[in-house]
């Protein structure tokens, strides 16, 4: 944990590595369900917690610490750019899929007001497990709309969400990189629409 000199905001990455596992030792576990109104939600202009589309992927995934390394992304490259009515603004550079059946969106979340602006605490997330681990970017979630699924934030074996965490504000000027890991959507689909609440819906090309 770490402490930005002259804020009082922290900003912490709780299993911020990103893992990579043979799929063979993973032994993750998966609920997945058909979205019943997948077009609904991400026509409607902003993501929320209670939209139409219901049909979730859940995955768990294992502790390692000992593997992989921060996410990295080319910040010259932009796949989507979801702006917020207070400034808040999130960048996305890449959304690769990664070793064992996952996929890593790396981003850039910046305030372009003129005045400090807080994260929304439903960007956390709605889910009870997932909330008492603190603040976080576990809200986002991945629609894939050919295979009518919706896909969740990954989390550990203690229930921690593989994305960045511990962001409350954001100063003015300020731009913080983020991820979030997600199950990876089938080969054959390419593009997924991006949603997290009080923020416009975003599609992006998937790697």
């Amino acid at each position: 944990m770490s402490e930005r000199k002259g804020t009082s905001f922290m900003i912490m990455r709780h299993g911020a590595k990103v893992r990579r596992v043979a799929a063979a030792a993973l032994a993750a576990t998966a609920l997945t369900v058909s979205l019943t109104a997948c077009g609904s939600d991400a026509d409607s202009g902003k993501a929320n917690g209670g939209d139409a589309a219901t049909a979730v992927t859940k995955t768990e995934k294992p502790k390692d610490d000992n593997v992989g390394g921060e996410p990295s992304a080319d910040t010259d490259a932009i796949l989507a750019t979801m702006q917020g009515d207070d400034g808040l603004e999130i960048v996305i550079h890449s959304a690769k899929r990664d070793e064992g059946g996952f996929l890593t969106v790396s981003g850039t979340l910046k305030n372009t007001s003129g005045k400090q602006q807080y994260v929304p605490s439903s960007w956390s997330g709605q889910e009870t497990q997932v909330v008492r681990t603190g603040r976080s970017l576990a809200g986002i979630t991945l629609v894939d709309k050919a295979e009518k699924k919706r896909y969740y934030v990954l989390r550990d074996t203690d229930g921690y969400p593989l994305t960045t965490s511990g962001i409350t504000g954001v100063r003015a000027g300020e731009s913080i990189s983020i991820f979030a890991q997600f199950p990876a959507p089938p080969e054959s689909s390419s593009q997924v629409d991006l949603q997290l609440p009080t923020m416009p819906t975003a599609t992006i090309a998937i790697s």
